[in-house]
């Protein structure tokens, strides 16, 4: 009798560290679609410019946050540029991130659209200042000599929304539900710079 009891004893402790275990883990969710419609880098006399366009659709919860709750909402752009070699592994040349957040003033009730924590500008809907984020405004990614004369670059680009700049407690939610993860593949290209 003691062997049964202990033997539902040690039942009964699995049941509870598996439902405990059940309890605490995030559920891995899938990131809604963000796509990159286009992206090239282009040479100029200041240096080299980044030119991108994405396409994606705020979800309703997304829209009501920032909307109703007035939680801004910040979109990270990502590019990088790296330089294979042969030898070893590829080397990054250069990283550049551009954020673009999005927020909602109810006493002006107008939205307001922020580059880098610098540059703000306001707009009458939405749709107005996600086109900041739909279709960036080039950006200097590189100096005009970071780069070598004649070699080949790799460019990757990806945009998403940056979860890590919301309000903690609602972060914590935005974990746990899917219609908060919006990210994009990485859009790879070539790039080779000019020789001088």
């Amino acid at each position: 009798m003691l062997k049964h009891l202990n033997d539902l004893l040690r039942y009964v402790m699995l049941a509870l560290v598996l439902a405990c275990t059940a309890a605490f883990v995030v559920p891995v969710a899938q990131a809604s679609e963000a796509e990159v419609t286009s992206a090239r880098l282009e040479t100029t006399d200041e240096g080299y410019r980044i030119t991108t366009s994405f396409a994606f659709e705020l979800s309703h919860s997304m829209v009501d946050a920032i909307s109703k709750r007035e939680i801004p909402l910040t979109f990270t752009t990502e590019v990088e540029l790296t330089r294979p070699r042969w030898y070893w592994f590829d080397e990054k040349a250069i990283r550049s991130v551009q954020t673009v957040k999005i927020a909602y003033n109810s006493w002006t009730n107008q939205y307001s659209a922020t580059i880098n924590s610098g540059l703000q500008q306001n707009f009458a809907t939405l749709e107005e200042a996600l086109a900041l984020v739909l279709r960036p405004r080039r950006w200097i990614v590189a100096e005009k000599g970071a780069l070598t004369p004649g070699a080949v670059y790799n460019v990757a680009v990806k945009l998403k929304l940056d979860l890590t700049y919301l309000p903690k407690t609602f972060f914590i939610t935005s974990l746990k539900d899917s219609d908060w993860r919006l990210s994009s593949d990485w859009k790879r290209f070539t790039f080779k710079v000019e020789d001088k």
